[in-house]
């Protein structure tokens, strides 16, 4: 049997923060898809880095192109840099390194280095502006290609940045043991115990584990 679920918020799903099904669908706690965490990094105004734990995204391209696509609020530092400068740098960083990531979250105010709060390195990009961080695997160094409102409703735009650089740790350029395991990209896991009660349960962090190859 299969459930069926609409894009209209169930009355027993209940804020666990104010505000939470202003900014995400409830789609986003009923269906728990994975999604790939990495810190994006830009420049304040006042040219302190700024480092956004995000996750929501996708990369794609075609012979015109590789493209970052990634949804942001747009009351976020991150977003209002990005629009500013024009450029962004997308960080992918271990699971060993999620207690560090999360640390900018909370440490987040305007005269605030949020790559240093996080325990990390900046390091110059080659191409643009805002900084890489040393302790990432792989970074992809941005310029801004387009903007949109999501929903139409002032909340989140989808930001899609074209990648002009990627810099990659050696260790993991070729094959797959480091890239696609517990060092590798880190992932994003959110699934309800209980639909019916609307018991939310706890976020998960996980790595990738090949099962075989094709």
């Amino acid at each position: 049997m299969k459930i069926e679920i609409c894009d209209t918020r169930p009355n027993h799903f209940q804020d666990r923060f104010p505000g939470e099904f202003t900014v995400f669908s409830p789609f986003e706690i009923a269906l728990g898809i994975p999604h790939a965490l990495f810190l994006i990094t830009t420049v304040k105004e006042n040219g302190k880095p700024n480092a956004c734990f995000q996750s929501w995204s996708s990369f794609s391209g075609d012979c015109g192109g590789y493209f970052a696509i990634t949804p942001l609020v747009q009351e976020t530092h991150t977003y209002h840099n990005i629009l500013r400068t024009r450029e962004f740098c997308i960080n992918f960083i271990g699971a060993q390194y999620f207690d560090a990531c999360y640390q900018t979250v909370f440490n987040n105010s305007e005269d605030t280095d949020e790559i240093d709060v996080g325990g990390f390195t900046a390091e110059p990009a080659s191409c643009i502006h805002a900084p890489r961080i040393r302790e990432a695997f792989l970074s992809l160094e941005c310029t801004l290609h387009s903007h949109t409102d999501l929903s139409g409703k002032g909340i989140s735009s989808l930001i899609i940045g074209k990648v002009q650089l990627a810099a990659i740790d050696q260790d993991y350029l070729n094959g797959s043991e480091k890239k696609y395991g517990p060092d590798g990209f880190m992932y994003y896991l959110y699934d309800l115990y209980n639909f019916a009660s609307s018991d939310q349960g706890e976020r998960k962090v996980a790595s990738l584990n090949i099962l075989r190859k094709a």
